[in-house]
């Protein structure tokens, strides 16, 4: 194996802007997706049964359907519908999808605001009818339980459950290769392939920053899980 082409510093920095770019695209997504997630974990657990039905309909589409078609279903279906192109010069948000990281970023952002919506949703239904009976008492109102209480403690009890999503975002990441132009990590080890036909030393360094990274946020998440479920830890006597 000629590894000694990987360390060159035109491919080395070709897999620093990759990172870069896969890191941004990662972060990106799981914030947008996030802010959706909440509001449609409570829009699932709420007494608006129309926007209960649209929105369980939603993520069941989107957990029905493999990533890269969704992938490809904005990039080439939306972003090329002759009625998108003719507007995406000049208006506001049709100007976006002209750009390949801003389909990725759509596809993955929906993606994973669906998954989490259902993991919280979960989590909010099975919040123990004690917490919500006290904050009753105390003299809170509905809204305030959720924000105050349930919420809260549904985010934490679903952290371990998410850190699973996250890494399985960073690995999703990936797909974005298969939208033209963009140079992700896997991109990244592709053109180094096309260019010095080594397929194994520029995958097997792609596997390695995912490996790399995977490790990162798994520790992470084990520590904010140490630090934030503490309390559901059997106690010893």
């Amino acid at each position: 194996m000629e590894w000694a082409v990987i360390f060159e510093p035109e491919n080395l920095a070709l897999f620093g802007n990759g990172i870069v770019i896969t890191l941004w695209l990662l972060f990106a997504s799981l914030a947008i997706g996030g802010i959706a997630a909440v509001i449609f974990a409570l829009i699932l657990t709420g007494p608006w049964a129309t926007l209960r039905w649209i929105v369980s309909a939603y993520t069941f589409v989107i957990r029905g359907t493999p990533l890269l078609i969704q992938v490809y279903l904005i990039y080439y279906g939306l972003g090329q519908l002759e009625w998108i192109q003719a507007r995406w010069d000049s208006i506001w948000p049709w100007t976006y999808f002209k750009e390949p990281f801003f389909c990725a970023l759509l596809a993955f952002s929906l993606n994973t605001a669906a998954y989490t919506a259902e993991m919280l949703a979960g989590a909010i239904r099975e919040t123990s009818a004690g917490e919500i009976e006290a904050a009753h008492a105390y003299g809170m109102s509905r809204f305030q339980t959720m924000l105050r209480i349930v919420l809260p403690s549904a985010m934490r009890r679903t952290l371990p459950a998410y850190s699973n999503e996250v890494v399985m975002m960073l690995h999703a990441t990936s797909l974005a290769s298969a939208v033209p132009n963009m140079l992700d990590v896997t991109s990244a080890a592709s053109r180094i392939y096309a260019t010095y036909y080594l397929p194994f030393e520029a995958y097997l360094a792609a596997a390695a920053i995912y490996l790399t990274a995977s490790f990162a946020l798994i520790g992470f998440f084990r520590f904010s899980e140490g630090r934030l479920l503490a309390y559901l830890t059997p106690q010893k006597h």
